[in-house]
């Protein structure tokens, strides 16, 4: 996985540094080979109508409490119901919690599903396995996050990454298993491209996509020069599979630290401040708005992380007792700063014509408990909760599925991770009957099988 951080210093999660890319090209997080591309299309993987569609995956790691924004069940008890009262919204068939009036004025461009469950264990690592790769890493095998898929079927559209992580890849929470962020067995040639800073700081540039002073971009020309001749001399390492990759990275690698288009696109200057007040001053904000410009320059995947830990920050994960915050605190601390940027996002989007083109999915790991707790909180529940989806051809203003009365159990279209994940791969025009290359080179399926996209959100 590389990482881009604010110390000017590009780094792998095996300790690698951008000299060491130079030397072996390394740098596959960025894309895949135009043969490879060309076999996907040819075995009908990729439907061209789609080819240009982006996704925008917000992720609200901690998990947001249904009943108090997405599912409010006004009727209920008061245990239940907890503090907040609901509001009407631009969609005349969704009311949601008073604490996103920006989600209210643009009900009509989003479609909730209120019925998601899972089976496995309410530990935070799980769940984000599942919602964003479709299934939960069983028998040593990692599966495949949607973007590290998509970067293998389809390869980069510019010179900027297939698939991009801001701020940072998820941290610890709680459960000490992988988070399902990366290629799996796919490779590290197909993980994302991560940015390790925050956009939100003054002066904020990503200096690794310039080459280091000490190898200016002349020297950099020269290497490139250097490697044309000992490719026409090593004909028969040349013809091997480790020399078209290394081919591939390599070219990948100077593409990317070389080109004005990759650097623009990561120049949050160039944003007028009055719409980057729009989006908020913040990690989130800045974020969401940087997304905005990746998908606009190229970029097919991004991922946003709306926090990176349960344990140094207040999250979604409202326990009620310290660290964590209560239920009522989400209306000071998290739900501003969550409501304006996505209100931002879908608006910029829409004005920019990129919306239709673009899926915003909201997705998260599980629910809260139907029932506040002691603490004035509630806790994990993964038998119930709420997500949803804009853009990417979505029909906006519809609500697909019905919890219980206490938003505790699907009570009509269970919902399960593998169609979420199913309905982001129809958006962007892949065929989900498309297996990878498990391991041991069996054949994996995209999505389990039997299971499909959503079909009522389109």
């Amino acid at each position: 996985m590389l990482r881009l951080t604010d110390r000017g210093t590009a780094q792998t999660c095996d300790g690698l540094n951008r000299r060491d890319f130079m030397q072996v090209g390394s740098l596959g997080a960025v894309g895949l080979s135009l043969p490879q591309l060309m076999a996907a299309k040819e075995a009908g993987h990729v439907k061209q109508e789609h080819d240009d569609r982006s996704v925008i995956m917000i992720f609200n790691l901690g998990a947001p409490s249904q009943l108090d924004t997405f599912d409010p069940k006004p009727d209920a008890a008061a245990e239940i119901r907890g503090p907040f009262s609901t509001i009407p919204t631009a969609s005349p068939d969704i009311r949601i919690s008073e604490i996103l009036p920006q989600h209210a004025k643009h009900a009509d461009k989003l479609s909730l599903v209120r019925s998601c469950f899972h089976t496995a264990a309410a530990v935070h690592d799980t769940g984000h396995q599942m919602m964003q790769t479709g299934r939960l890493f069983t028998g040593g095998i990692n599966t495949p996050h949607a973007g590290c898929a998509l970067a293998y079927l389809r390869g980069r559209k510019t010179d900027l990454p297939a698939h991009v992580i801001l701020p940072e890849p998820m941290g610890p929470t709680g459960g000490n298993l992988p988070h399902g962020q990366d290629a799996g067995f796919l490779g590290k040639a197909f993980d994302p491209f991560v940015l390790n800073t925050d956009p939100s700081k003054p002066n904020f540039k990503v200096p690794d996509l310039l080459p280091p002073q000490q190898i200016g971009e002349a020297r950099l020309a020269r290497r490139r020069k250097l490697r044309e001749i000992v490719e026409e001399t090593a004909t028969q390492f040349e013809n091997s599979q480790s020399a078209e990759l290394l081919d591939t990275n390599f070219d990948a690698a100077y593409r990317i630290m070389t080109s004005p288009e990759a650097r623009n696109a990561f120049d949050l200057s160039k944003e007028p401040k009055k719409l980057r007040d729009k989006y908020g001053n913040n990690r989130f904000g800045q974020c969401c708005l940087l997304a905005r410009r990746l998908v606009e320059a190229g970029v097919r995947f991004v991922t946003v992380n709306t926090f990176l830990t349960v344990f140094n920050e207040i999250t979604w994960d409202i326990h009620g007792s310290q660290p964590f915050t209560s239920i009522a605190g989400m209306k000071d601390t998290v739900c501003p700063m969550y409501d304006q940027a996505y209100g931002a996002l879908l608006e910029d989007l829409t004005e920019r014509g990129l919306l239709d083109n673009t899926l915003v999915c909201n997705l998260q790991e599980f629910g809260r408990t139907p029932r506040v707790n002691p603490a004035g909180g509630r806790d994990h529940w993964p038998q119930c909760w709420s997500v949803y989806f804009a853009g990417g051809g979505v029909q906006g203003g519809r609500v697909v599925g019905r919890s219980d009365s206490i938003g505790g159990y699907p009570a009509e279209r269970p919902v399960e991770p593998s169609e979420l994940v199913g309905t982001i791969y129809h958006s962007l025009g892949l065929d989900l009957e498309t297996e990878l290359p498990g391991p041991a080179g069996r054949p994996f399926p995209l999505v389990d099988y039997g299971k499909h996209e959503i079909k009522e959100l389109f």
